[in-house]
């Protein structure tokens, strides 16, 4: 098995380079998607959430409540800690979980948001990086997502920068041009960690 890291600042598209490397045969584990799961209604981890923040933080359809609880931990890094703290180890185990289901033969993709920020690299045989320049961010972020100018650097500014990401990339992925641009770029990369599966496999 091939395990790859997918990562890339917000707004530089990693979400289609996602999806264009599961339509070619990739097995994607989304980090975030699986952070949602693991705090659905009846799941053990919304009830360690309530138990460590309250009932405050569930909507009246007992869901959690993300923009209140998002409202009180980015506004306190130890109550960020303590959230992680339960939310981390689930998804961790969740991903082990899918990662062990996808067979000795596929080369899964982990889309993991904060890889750089968490120093995560080196648990990955490939790390690809979807890049972008800051203004071709901010205008997607702006015009497509409907973020204010200020929330959307703000969210930015709050990941890691540019270089860091580029730092610890085996595959750089340019995503500043039109979405015609993208497609041929990620076939390429799919078929270098298609042809590194290989020789991980006649190793």
């Amino acid at each position: 098995m091939l395990k790859v890291g997918l990562t890339g600042g917000i707004g530089a598209g990693k979400s289609e380079v996602s999806r264009l490397l599961a339509s070619y045969g990739a097995v994607v584990i989304d980090a975030d998607k699986i952070a949602r799961e693991v705090v659905e209604v009846g799941t053990p981890g919304l009830a360690a959430v309530v138990a460590e923040f309250g009932p405050g933080v569930l909507a009246p359809d007992g869901s959690l409540d993300r923009p209140g609880l998002g409202a009180v931990v980015f506004a306190d890094e130890a109550r960020l800690k303590a959230l992680n703290a339960i939310v981390h180890p689930l998804v961790r185990d969740r991903s082990a979980e899918l990662e062990a289901a996808a067979g000795p033969d596929a080369i899964t993709v982990h889309d993991v948001p904060l890889l750089a920020e968490n120093g995560l690299a080196p648990l990955y045989d490939a790390v690809v990086v979807v890049d972008a320049s800051e203004e071709t961010r901010l205008h997607r972020l702006v015009e497509l997502r409907g973020m204010s100018e200020a929330e959307a650097r703000s969210r930015m500014a709050a990941q890691a920068t540019r270089a860091d990401r580029l730092a610890i990339a085996d595959h750089v992925i340019d995503n500043d041009g039109p979405l015609g641009d993208l497609a041929p770029q990620v076939r390429k990369v799919w078929e270098a960690l298609r042809e590194r599966a290989g020789d991980l496999r006649g190793a």
